[in-house]
């Protein structure tokens, strides 16, 4: 080793020539690196310049053909493109070799069950060459998979499609034909009583977001060889699935007839939000307030409404499904009413119906009487502000109503454990504080107060934001017009609910069309026993809940 006095670097090969490789124009070294250069930069405007709408559209844009090719490489290269294979870190595409044949097993990572994979895998190491004299495919598709749900494709979008929604794929090389495994588990809370709708007495069990599961809670409750669960896909990107839920001797077949023809034919990219955005696509009811379904979490309350004739749409992501028609009276009631007496049950009903006017009449009508002594009868003359205060009624109801609005949504947002602090706020700092400077009545924040709880014993949460809305333009408009406002608002009102239609159904029955035996329904807890015949508003097939007495 040289060192530094002998005028060594302390690099032995310091002075050694370096060898430097250069292309010469015209050499093939350079012409191929030249030639992948195009060839990527092709592809890579030819990625750019792809906008596919659906699979079918995007496989056939890449392979000129829909159909799986012999070449797992080919197969290879198309999922490149097509799913990012390579690119997302959870999309799979497993090479193996079984008897000799080459396979490609094609799923997502996040998907697929371990222990069902492994094995499939385990039974097809035991394959041969000798096991496939009568042909790969039957070998692999008839005797060596052992798992139940299985299918054959001959579609590289259907493989694509149902990879994506969880299911796993197995590509032989020779063969056009890919075998579907249903290898899927999803993410998945366990049933828990849905916040909405609690009871005191009943079951615990709440929908999920998973669709099998909801179904299955159903099907427990209704062991009927009629129920019927069609399963339909919706949006071109999303390919969510939807469930049309009916039971087949019960329901008016036109109506599901009806319903399913709506969502074969909604053309949208996709339904990301769910039921909602489904309601929206078959529904089209604009800027109209008032839910023309009703939404339930509950597996009992869908069992029900499914025997009275009804249709229910399942969708998958979404722990509520849809029930239609539904009327007005509908979605006043809530399943505590049948879980008590029949007495207790119309009493609660009763309660119930009168928080709900109270929620939409108890404003407007102590503002009408306060600007209008006149016609506030003698026995109500203590009704009415002790004092005055330094804002306007109208203008200190509008400010508490969108207070009440603000600590709605504030109360949504805040963590549980600081939720009570919140509401200590809201009631001391704020409203008790606001009366005692004299910008508001003690009045207003009472039977504001009153008005909010009546909206909260709403069993519909829907149905409770369109009373507010409407209580609002019944407070303008007799705050402006005074009692004919009040009238005209009341009038308009009732007669805007009367022209909606829930599916082609009247909105308002049986109040409007009238049907005294249904209202009697309504107004009253009828016990079990009575109630014979299912509500004629359905239009049911079968009307008879239990064999009629000669």
């Amino acid at each position: 080793m040289m060192n530094q006095d002998q005028g060594g670097t302390g690099f032995e090969n310091e002075q050694e020539p370096r060898h430097v490789v250069e292309y010469v124009p015209g050499t093939n070294e350079l012409e191929h690196h030249e030639e992948d250069n195009s060839v990527n930069r092709a592809e890579q405007i030819k990625k750019q310049s792809e906008m596919s709408d659906t699979v079918e559209e995007s496989v056939a844009y890449w392979q000129k053909s829909d159909a799986i090719s012999r070449s797992l490489e080919t197969t290879k290269k198309t999922l490149d493109k097509v799913v990012a294979l390579g690119e997302s870190f959870d999309v799979v595409f497993r090479e193996m070799t079984f008897g000799g044949v080459k396979t490609g097993l094609f799923f997502i990572n996040g998907f697929a069950k371990d222990y069902i994979m492994q094995e499939i895998i385990k039974r097809l190491t035991y394959l041969t060459p000798e096991s496939l004299n009568s042909g790969a495919l039957h070998s692999f598709f008839d005797l060596y998979i052992p798992h139940i749900q299985v299918e054959k494709t001959e579609k590289l979008s259907k493989v694509i499609d149902d990879v994506l929604i969880g299911m796993s794929a197995l590509f032989i090389e020779g063969e056009q034909i890919a075998i579907i495994m249903d290898t899927r588990s999803y993410p998945v809370r366990s049933p828990e009583e849905p916040s909405l709708e609690r009871v005191v007495r009943g079951s615990r069990d709440g929908f999920t977001e998973t669709l099998l599961t909801n179904v299955s809670l159903v099907r427990r409750r209704l062991r009927d060889p009629g129920v019927k669960f069609e399963v339909l896909k919706v949006g071109r990107r999303t390919q969510t699935d939807v469930c049309i839920s009916y039971i087949d001797d019960i329901v008016d077949k036109a109506q599901v007839d009806a319903v399913r023809k709506k969502i074969e034919n909604i053309d949208i990219d996709g339904i990301p939000l769910a039921d909602k955005q489904l309601e929206e696509a078959i529904l089209k009811k604009g800027w109209n307030p008032y839910p023309l379904v009703r939404y339930s979490e509950r597996p009992d309350v869908v069992a029900s409404h499914l025997l009275e004739g009804r249709v229910v749409l399942f969708v998958d992501t979404s722990p509520s499904v849809i029930i239609l028609p539904t009327t007005f009276f509908d979605l006043c009631q809530h399943a505590e009413e049948n879980r008590q007496t029949p007495f207790m049950g119309t009493y609660l009903r009763w309660v119930r119906f009168f928080g709900i006017f109270a929620s939409l009449f108890l404003l407007p009508m102590w503002l009408l009487v306060v600007i209008h002594p006149e016609l506030k009868p003698v026995a109500l003359s203590f009704i009415g502000p002790q004092q005055t205060a330094k804002i306007p009624l109208i203008a200190q109801f509008l400010i508490v109503e969108f207070g009440v609005d603000l600590m709605r949504m504030a109360a949504v947002h805040t963590p549980t454990p600081l939720a009570s602090a919140m509401g200590l706020i809201a009631a001391i700092l704020i409203g008790d504080i606001a009366v005692k400077t004299g910008l508001f009545v003690n009045e207003v924040v009472l039977y504001m107060a009153v008005a909010a709880i009546g909206m909260f014993a709403t069993p519909s949460y829907e149905l409770g934001l369109a009373n507010r809305v409407v209580r609002l333009f019944l407070l303008v408009a007799v705050a402006i017009f005074g009692a004919p406002g009040l009238i005209v608002g009341t009038t308009v009102f009732i007669i805007y609910l009367t022209t909606q239609r829930s599916y082609n159904s009247s909105y308002m029955w049986p109040f409007i069309p009238f049907n005294a035996k249904a209202m009697a329904a309504i107004l009253f807890r009828v016990p079990v026993i009575t109630s014979k015949l299912r509500p004629s508003f359905n239009k049911t097939r079968d009307n008879t809940r239990m064999p009629q007495k000669e």
